[in-house]
């Protein structure tokens, strides 16, 4: 069952109104494959082109569009986010891992939130670094864990 259809298979907005409050986790990861072309901008572990620094600037683009979530994602609802951290870093394989973690106190989770804030920190990512090259491929955006709702989850 789709929980954004009603019984006429119409759009609506899943009434929370009579879920619980509870504290709230959410982490997703996107990553990103960086060409050498790219990777030869690398220095003291960031990205540095004319633009300024890859890395930061993709940190605060991430941590801006999770709190936009609502304003993006039909049907989601608007939050509050009490918390939102996003973390980058290279793998051993020279992929940037990005994680964006978002946490609060209410009656919805915020599994959006931390996708949305993954995924926008690596298109910044592609922006930033795309007059180097446009081999740069973002592979997966997908969830890691939440917690805090009717069940956790953990991929394993």
């Amino acid at each position: 069952m789709f929980t954004h259809l009603d019984d006429r298979g119409n759009a609506t907005m899943v009434d929370v109104s009579a879920k619980e409050v509870t504290h709230r986790t959410a982490i997703a990861q996107s990553i990103v494959v960086l060409p050498d072309e790219v990777l030869q901008h690398l220095v003291s572990g960031d990205l540095q082109t004319k633009k300024g620094s890859v890395i930061q600037t993709a940190i605060i683009a991430g941590i801006m569009a999770a709190k936009k979530t609502g304003d993006l994602i039909p049907l989601c609802h608007p939050l509050g986010m009490e918390n939102c951290k996003v973390d980058i870093r290279f793998s051993d394989a020279n992929e940037l891992v990005i994680e964006c973690t978002a946490n609060i106190t209410a009656k919805t989770g915020v599994e959006m939130e931390a996708l949305v804030g993954a995924s926008v920190a690596a298109l910044t990512v592609y922006d930033m670094c795309k007059s180097m090259s446009h081999d740069i491929v973002i592979r997966e955006t997908k969830l890691i864990a939440k917690t805090g709702g009717k069940r956790d989850f953990k991929r394993v």
